[in-house]
């Protein structure tokens, strides 16, 4: 994948990689693209992330609002827009527990040709068993991560970033 591509390249070492001393490589992506993968971030964040329940939610989105606040603080953009992309995961997966109380959404093992890769895979979608605790845990960190959408100075500096690494 070209290093201007705007979707985010998996093909880069993140285990060896540190992308606050090197931004020119880091991609926005879609969604929570590279979450788990863009260090030192992940490893700064990450500890904070949890969605047992709604206290649980609540504080460990809050955690994470006050990191993205400190990012903006010191004008880190790839700081700033990995807790966004905790925030949304937070989210995410919390809708998953509340449809799916074993966080299981397909039936069977992934295909040993498509581990790694999203999707059922021919795999039958796991019936529905709603948790309703995991959808206030889903709306907790959804109002957090649309706080960050809104801010003024994310979206000016993601604009930013885009137009100067793509």
């Amino acid at each position: 994948m070209p290093a201007n591509n705007r979707a985010f390249d998996y093909d880069l070492d993140y285990r060896t990689l540190n992308l606050r001393e090197q931004p020119e490589l880091y991609r926005v992506g879609k969604g929570e693209m590279g979450v788990l993968l863009v260090r030192p971030y992940k490893d700064e964040i990450l500890p904070y992330w949890r969605f047992k329940t709604p206290d649980i939610a609540r504080e460990s989105s809050e955690k994470i609002y006050q990191l993205f606040l400190d990012y903006k603080e010191k004008g880190d953009f790839i700081g700033m827009d990995m807790a966004r992309k905790f925030l949304q995961m937070g989210m995410t997966r919390s809708l998953r527990y509340y449809h799916h109380k074993s966080g299981q959404k397909y039936i069977g093992p992934v295909p040993d040709d498509k581990k790694g890769q999203s999707g059922a895979h021919g795999r039958e979608i796991a019936p529905e068993e709603r948790d309703a605790e995991k959808k206030v845990c889903a709306d907790i960190f959804r109002n957090k991560y649309l706080e960050v959408m809104a801010d003024k100075e994310y979206i000016h500096l993601r604009d930013k970033f885009k137009q100067e690494y793509g």
